[in-house]
């Protein structure tokens, strides 16, 4: 269906549904216990593709500063798998770019200084630049420096002004939460040094759309990319993309690698045009391609209540592993709560003994689940599921079994 939206990216002003999924609270918006009776506010998740250039979009509810607060409960270091990942980029990239200690190392949106640690390990200087206070405090416990703002042109002409630019400039996880494309990528092109790089990472559309990844649309992600669209953003910035990576994380991811557009140093990979020819033959530069996802998220919607409705029949027991923003989309989405899953557990300190938002299902520390001895651990966090089914292999003991909704309802044994 065609809707009056304007485009972020090319101000196109025919788009259609990609994926509609009603109205949901903020995803990392957690609910202290004694504020249960509270109301919380809700706003539309529904998701656009836009005709002109393809870019997948959210509308803006709510400002940046509005959602990624003073006291935001996501750590990047709470995952092994993830700081395992942190500090295999770290090993790559030092060789393949001659960093040393001459060298200027800047993340955007650092978080808790999980990646920058191994550069400074290493004696090479790096700058964290994160928005919100709690992780960035963390990040300087560790002696990484961290300066609390959002980044774009403004923060980058001051640090250029400063005199300090980027040989390497990195970024995961943070270029779909920026609403404004624009000032986002012309900051990134004005702190990059003449000879600099640029990565990025974020999770690739094509695997959203083909394995069912709609809980991952949530009001913090204002943007789905594609190689396809990703190139235009940067090209429009004067930055040219010479190599790209598929990567597993985060249930398959892209990262990019570009440069300023003269820089005649890097040569293009052949990586570059075998990823377009693989979205194209996927049908990704045709907006009809995007219409269908809609009834792979029904279907999974209705797949996730049978089982759940099945099970509490039968007397058994199903509770959550993990409170991440993904689950939040999905447990909402699905209109689930504590009559179909009691409880779910967190690794994370912060996140423990608060309520999700919209669905109120209490999250406890992991050792709840031991207590317990549920019948079916229900893993939100399905990118990290061998981590989690390593690390509560206990459950076993008492015939428990695991369970993922995503791409499809599996029952893993």
């Amino acid at each position: 269906m065609t809707t009056r939206f304007t485009c972020r990216f090319c101000g196109g002003s025919d788009c259609d549904t990609f994926c509609d999924l009603g109205m949901s609270p903020i995803s990392n918006d957690f609910v202290a216990m004694d504020r249960a009776d509270h109301m919380e506010p809700f706003f539309p998740l529904h998701t656009h593709v836009c005709s002109k250039c393809l870019l997948v979009q959210l509308g803006e509810f709510q400002k940046p500063d509005e959602i990624f607060t003073s006291e935001y409960v996501y750590f990047s270091s709470y995952s092994r798998s993830w700081l395992e990942h942190a500090r295999a980029y770290a090993e790559m990239m030092i060789p393949r770019f001659g960093l040393g200690t001459g060298s200027q190392v800047i993340e955007i949106a650092s978080n808790d200084g999980y990646l920058l640690q191994y550069f400074k390990a290493r004696d090479i200087p790096v700058l964290g630049i994160e928005p919100t206070a709690n992780t960035a405090a963390a990040a300087e416990q560790k002696g990484i420096p961290s300066m609390v703002r959002f980044f774009g042109r403004a923060l980058a002409d001051e640090l250029v002004g400063q005199g300090v630019q980027a040989d390497l400039l990195l970024g995961n996880n943070v270029l779909a939460h920026v609403p404004d494309l624009h000032d986002f990528v012309a900051g990134m092109k004005r702190v990059l040094k003449p000879g600099g790089v640029i990565t990025m990472e974020f999770p690739h559309l094509l695997q959203l759309m083909q394995q069912n990844q709609f809980d991952t649309i949530y009001h913090e992600h204002f943007s789905y990319f594609s190689w396809i669209t990703v190139q235009q953003v940067f090209a429009r910035h004067g930055l040219r993309l010479f190599d790209v990576e598929e990567l597993p994380t985060h249930g398959g991811s892209l990262r990019i690698f570009g440069c300023h557009e003269d820089d005649a140093e890097k040569p293009q990979s052949g990586r570059v045009a075998a990823l377009r020819d693989k979205e194209i033959a996927a049908g990704l530069d045709r907006v009809e391609t995007y219409r269908a996802f809609q009834g792979q998220a029904e279907q999974i919607k209705r797949d996730l209540l049978k089982f759940l409705i099945r099970a509490r029949e039968e007397g058994k027991q199903v509770v959550g592993y993990g409170a991440p923003a993904k689950g939040n989309t999905l447990l909402n989405y699905c209109g689930i709560r504590t009559d179909l899953l009691a409880y779910t557990v967190d690794r994370s300190p912060h996140k423990q003994n608060m309520l999700l938002p919209g669905v109120r299902i209490p999250v406890f520390g992991p050792e709840r689940i031991m207590e317990t001895r549920p019948d079916y651990v229900l893993i939100l966090p399905w990118n990290l599921k061998a981590e989690i089914m390593s690390e509560m292999s206990g459950i076993r003991d008492w015939g428990g079994q695991f369970v993922v909704a995503i791409p499809s309802l599996e029952v893993l044994q």
